[in-house]
Parts: C-alpha cells; sequence; structure tokens
C-alpha cells in the first residue's frame, strides 16, 4: 500500500460492534453482477459487527485477510509461527462460502527484528521455512497468494533494500519465495502485489520488467495484483494502458486492494467536492472497464480494501484523518457514488 500506511496494531484491528445496516441497498450484489470473484478485505475484530457482517456476506464471494496472515501476525520473535489469527481468516472465508486469498507471505516491511543477527545459513533456512510452513498449512483453503509484496522502489527507480535482498538478493528472494511457495502449495495461484502501478508509469514499467525476469528464469508466477489505491487526478486513460501491458504477460490480473480517495496529498486542496467525486467517478469507471476488458480467462478477481467507509484504512491512519470516502458503501451499509462507477464500468 501507499507509503501513508501504518501497519496496524491488534488494538486498531479489534473494531467496535455495530448496528445493522440502515440505509438502501443495490438492486444486486456485487458478486452476481461480476463474471469472476468479487473480493473484500477484513479483520478479525470486524467478524462480531453485525452491520459489516451484512454488507460482506451480501455483496462479497472473496476475502482476504487485512493483517491476520501478514508475516507480523504470524512470525514470533524466536522465529515460531503463531496462526491463530489467520486460521480464524481462513475459518470465517470456509464459513460464509467465500474464496481464500492469502496475503502476504513475504513483505519488504516485516520480519526484520526476528531475523536480525542470525547467520545467512539460518536466514535462508527459515526464511523457506516460514514460506513452506504458512502455504503448506492452508493448501487446499486458499486458492492464492500474495507470495512477494511491494517489492518495487517507491518511485519505480529499481527495487526496494531491506533485509530480504540483502541476505539472499535482490531477484533471489523474490524467486526463492515462489519457488518454495509452489512446492508446499502446487495449486494456489501465485501473485506478485504492488501499489502505485497506475498512479506512476515509471513504477508500472518497472514492476512488469520485474515480471518478465521472473517468467524468463521460469519462476512459478501466476499472476499481477495491481492493488489500485486510486489517485484520482491521474491522467485518463493512464488505469487502461498499464492494464493493457499488464494483460500482454499473459498472467491473471488481481485488481487486489481498490480505494479511491477524494483527499489530496497537497498541503491545501482547494477542489470543490463536485470535482473531487466526478474524478473519483471516473478514474474508477475507468479501471473496472478496463478489467472487464481484459481476456475473460485473465480476470482473477476484482478486490476492494475495506467494504464501508469507515472500514477503510485510510480513515484510521491518524495523519490522513478521517471522514474520507474511498470505499463503495457507506457506514450504514448503503451503496456510495463510488460503487455507481463501478457499476457503470461493468455496463
Amino acid at each position: 500500500m501507499p507509503t501513508r500506511r501504518t501497519v496496524l496494531s491488534s488494538s486498531l484491528a479489534l473494531a467496535a460492534c455495530a448496528a445493522a445496516p440502515s440505509g438502501p441497498v443495490a438492486a444486486r450484489p456485487l458478486k452476481d453482477l461480476f463474471p469472476c470473484p468479487v473480493g473484500v478485505c477484513g479483520m478479525t475484530g470486524q467478524f462480531g459487527d453485525a452491520g459489516w457482517l451484512q454488507v460482506v456476506t451480501r455483496e462479497f464471494d472473496q476475502f482476504t485477510p487485512e493483517w491476520e496472515m501478514k508475516m507480523e501476525a504470524i512470525l514470533r520473535p524466536d522465529r515460531s509461527l503463531d496462526f491463530s489469527r489467520a486460521d480464524a481468516c481462513a475459518d470465517f472465508a470456509r464459513d460464509h462460502g467465500m474464496r481464500l486469498h492469502g496475503h502476504a507471505l513475504v513483505w519488504y516491511s516485516q520480519g526484520a527484528e526476528a531475523f536480525a543477527g542470525v547467520d545467512k545459513a539460518t536466514f535462508a533456512r527459515d526464511y523457506d521455512r516460514y514460506v513452506r510452513e504458512v502455504a503448506a498449512r492452508y493448501r487446499g483453503r486458499a486458492v492464492s497468494w500474495d507470495v512477494v509484496n511491494e517489492a518495487v522502489a517507491e518511485d519505480g527507480d529499481g527495487l526496494r533494500t531491506h533485509h530480504w535482498a540483502q541476505t539472499l538478493g535482490e531477484v533471489d528472494h523474490i524467486r526463492r519465495a515462489f519457488d518454495v511457495a509452489h512446492e508446499a502449495d502446487p495449486d494456489a495461484m501465485l501473485f506478485l502485489n504492488d501499489y502505485n502501478l497506475e498512479n506512476l508509469p515509471r513504477k508500472g514499467a518497472t514492476f512488469l520488467r520485474l515480471v518478465e525476469t521472473l517468467m524468463k528464469a521460469g519462476t512459478p508466477i501466476h499472476g499481477i495484483g495491481t492493488q489500485s489505491h486510486l489517485d484520482v487526478e491521474i491522467s485518463e486513460g493512464q488505469i487502461t494502458a498499464f492494464l493493457r501491458e499488464a494483460a500482454a504477460t499473459g498472467l491473471k490480473i488481481h485488481v487486489s486492494e481498490l480505494d479511491a480517495s477524494l483527499k489530496s496529498d497537497r498541503r491545501v486542496d482547494l477542489r470543490p467536492d463536485g470535482q473531487r467525486r466526478a474524478q473519483q467517478a471516473a478514474r474508477v469507471t475507468e479501471l473496472t472497464e478496463a478489467f472487464m476488458a481484459l481476456p475473460e480467462a485473465q480476470r482473477f478477481a476484482f478486490t476492494v480494501w475495506g467494504a464501508r467507509d469507515p472500514d477503510s484504512w485510510l480513515n484510521r491512519d491518524a495523519r490522513a484523518g478521517s471522514g474520507d470516502q474511498p470505499l463503495l458503501f457507506d457506514a450504514s451499509g448503503a451503496p456510495t457514488p463510488m460503487h455507481a462507477a463501478v457499476t457503470a464500468g461493468l455496463a
């Protein structure tokens, strides 16, 4: 995700219970409108929220754990593994008839403390063991994984520098994770996932070069995850251009974390509300249209990063404040203008 995201602590992961939705609902659920799975993320603290549960079970048929299948939630300081929260997410998906997408096995921002100070042989052994044991535990349950998350540098100038790359190699640690995950679960679809691929053409190009490198090396990569945290002010056609280039790889495409903030990173945002809403609608409709223009076999899933506006990480980030409206449903569970933008793209 974009850098302003903070890693959620367990206290933030526990959402307060809310009443069931009181607003109007869409005539047809999203999962009945899309010709492929339509996904949503969530956390165990939301499972007891009646309003959240009603929206999620009505609208979606794929589930991505927002945080609790990440290394920070599973890996202990001694590098042993705690699956309690990840298991709860897998059970939730199973109990509600939802497809489970695992997120994420390797992320540059996690794991450094547990691996600090160990020799290279131990580092490599435990890196492999982590990927193998997590992927194997959900074999037959998780249909897919984000194997490596956010490998490309923030500005698109090459790949990120971090503990995994420094010890195991810039590209080799990525190949290694895919190889081990595939060995642990040969049936799972394996994705490389990143953000700002539509927003920053330079980053999108670097990402696709990395994909090409992995494919040429025989890496078992099956799909591209484009997070699609959309900048609503980017130029028309930019989203379409990236998805067309991504489709040329022949891999499956997952819109994996869609939201579209109405706020700007500028210190003073003078855009009127109507302009911001129009920009949001235009970019979200373009994304949906471009996704639907992909060959059917390449449309893996279309996932939004939160069920309702107050569930969004954008409204939990203290630096961002609250009150953003980046998702498809409002606090009451009623469709937002962004929902209309998605359905317009489907049409």
